[in-house]
């Protein structure tokens, strides 16, 4: 498979697939590792378990698919999903979250519609929202950064805490969310929509200890770290610059109007930069040449119509976050919004086109 999927004439780069899954890999540490600092070791469970599943699961439907196992299994398309999904979960989810999050991205969103290339919907996307839409307790469990946690959360304790529900001194879930004051921490995102639903101003609610001193404790320097991580794959060539130049240029002037007209509940421009999935959805989501637009005009229309999206749902949704649903709305529509926006054919005027 070419390294770029783009709309002809077409400029080859003689690199594999499995090169540039490596490379996305690689890209995503420093957001990883970001992840574990503040919120510790319960994403990099995640991960591993979800890697775990989707090769297992893999193995078994190209086996069932009489598919060449040696060369598609280890392309590195599904550890990528799965390293996705094993980010985008609340980190003390239980284990089975990413079992069945990772089974049906590499069994239904992925191998259903032909395997990798074939695929309409970001698989890892597509398992995580329906991970939401069907277990929204087990998904809506978000951890609060550790330096804001009363009780010690060590690797021993996460790993008991995912498969059991309970820490090895027996707190529960529930508990490690808790302040000790009785109050239960919750996302930044999801603070300050219940703030605001609450009649909070925006100065009000950042009064909680989530946001830090900045745009979100631990959050902002997450994404920051993927941003770092995406303009690596920029400088690289791996992914296009144009769709998260114009989702974060959409997200900035939807967010930059509404905090013109009434700062009092709108968030400001760079709270919605760096909190949330932003940076992960605008350069390891979005660019993502099989589900996303292949032309260049596509590209950028696919980017403002998710940034526009995402601020529609974090604004007047259900949902604190919208780019997992964001994602997948502008995958519907990557079809239609190529047709529309397919360069001119090579080699034709634009009289005889």
């Amino acid at each position: 498979m070419a390294f770029w999927i783009a709309s002809s004439p077409h400029n080859h780069i003689q690199k594999s697939t499995s090169s540039l899954m490596r490379l996305v890999i690689l890209a995503a540490f420093p957001g990883v590792l970001a992840q574990w600092y503040f919120f510790g070791w319960g994403n990099l469970i995640h991960i591993c378990i979800a890697m775990i599943t989707a090769i297992l699961c893999e193995f078994i439907i190209l086996s069932l698919r009489d598919k060449k196992i040696s060369e598609q299994l280890f392309d590195g398309s599904a550890l990528l999903t799965a390293l996705l999904i094993g980010v985008c979960l609340p980190a003390l989810a239980p284990w089975w979250i990413s079992v069945i999050g990772t089974i049906f991205a590499i069994a239904i969103a992925k191998h259903l519609y032909g395997g990798l290339g074939h695929n309409p919907f970001n698989p890892a996307m597509a398992g995580y929202v329906m991970l939401l839409i069907s277990f929204p307790l087990q998904m809506t469990t978000w951890q609060p950064p550790l330096s804001l946690m009363e009780m010690e959360l060590n690797f021993s304790n996460t790993l008991t805490t995912i498969f059991t529900g309970f820490t090895l001194d027996g707190y529960s879930v529930e508990q490690l969310r808790t302040t000790i004051d009785g109050v239960t921490m919750a996302t930044p995102l999801d603070t300050l929509k219940t703030s605001i639903t609450m009649g909070l101003t925006i100065t009000e609610a950042t009064q909680s200890a989530v946001f830090g001193e900045h745009f979100a404790l631990g959050w902002e320097w997450i994404n920051l770290a993927f941003l770092l991580g995406g303009l690596y794959l920029i400088s690289q060539k791996a992914i296009a610059w144009q769709t998260p130049v114009s989702f974060l240029f959409s997200l900035f002037l939807c967010s930059f109007i509404a905090y013109s007209i009434n700062p009092d509940s709108s968030a400001s421009t760079m709270f919605h930069w760096f909190s949330g999935a932003t940076m992960l959805g605008a350069f390891f989501i979005l660019t993502d040449p099989v589900t996303g637009a292949t032309s260049v005009k596509g590209r950028v229309v696919i980017g403002l119509l998710a940034g526009l999206l995402v601020y529609l749902i974090r604004a007047f949704g259900g949902y604190p976050d919208g780019v997992a649903f964001a994602v997948l709305l502008c995958n519907m529509s990557a079809p239609l919004i190529d047709q529309y926006t397919r360069p001119r054919t090579y080699g034709h005027s634009k009289e005889s086109s």
